[in-house]
């Protein structure tokens, strides 16, 4: 079986298409930084963590959604920004922190999604600025907040680029580091591997990257 493998900043991912349903529901679709001559499908050497990867990407079972379910394997890539009429809330020390009915979510192949939810309902007492940074290629550059006990507890994009505007300094919360997330009432899982920070409910099949032996997908 040929792979095909997308190359964007250095990077060799596999190739997804999201489902044309929530491509019609995104908000916002992102676009890669980089010149769309610069994305390429190209023969790349690849690492010994690149074919563990794709092992468990073929052999995995992906699971079909039922009724009001969705498959994070629809989700598009580059990522797309939907925004949310579902009530989310955020509990931390034994009490809600935030507490909103409109968030954005933001779909991307594979991930559960991630919640980002305006500063104005938060309490930004119970946080404050951390040291460090990341980046990402459709984002930008992410800064961090701790919370007592509890560091780089969420994250935000001050200056996001120009598909994600409409979360600029939104807050978006790692489910695994607070007491606990709801979207709809539901209480969220947090995503496998404690690195990605997504949030599943019941809506949600997977399987989701994030588990030893997936990050290759």
């Amino acid at each position: 079986m040929q792979l095909l493998l997308q190359v964007h900043a250095g990077l060799a991912v596999p190739q997804q298409r999201g489902s044309a349903r929530l491509r019609a529901q995104a908000t916002a679709l992102t676009k890669p930084s980089s010149p769309a001559g610069i994305s390429r499908y190209l023969p790349v050497r690849l690492t010994k963590h690149h074919r563990a990867g794709f092992a468990y990407a073929s052999s995995m079972q992906r699971e079909k959604p039922g009724p009001g379910q969705e498959s994070v394997w629809d989700y598009p890539r580059p990522p797309a920004l939907q925004s949310v009429s579902e009530r989310i809330t955020v509990e931390l020390g034994g009490k809600v922190i935030a507490d909103t009915t409109g968030a954005y979510r933001v779909l991307e192949t594979s991930h559960p999604p991630t919640y980002y939810i305006p500063p104005k309902d938060v309490d930004m007492q119970q946080l404050k600025p951390s040291s460090g940074s990341s980046y990402c290629e459709w984002k930008g550059s992410a800064s961090y907040y701790d919370a007592p006990g509890k560091p780089k507890i969420a994250w935000y994009y001050a200056k996001p680029s120009s598909s994600f505007k409409p979360i600029a300094n939104y807050i978006c919360f790692y489910p695994s580091k607070i007491d606990k997330a709801t979207v709809g009432g539901e209480t969220v899982k947090a995503q496998p591997g404690d690195f990605y920070g997504g949030w599943i409910t019941s809506k949600l099949v997977g399987p989701f990257k994030g588990s030893p032996g997936t990050m290759g997908w």
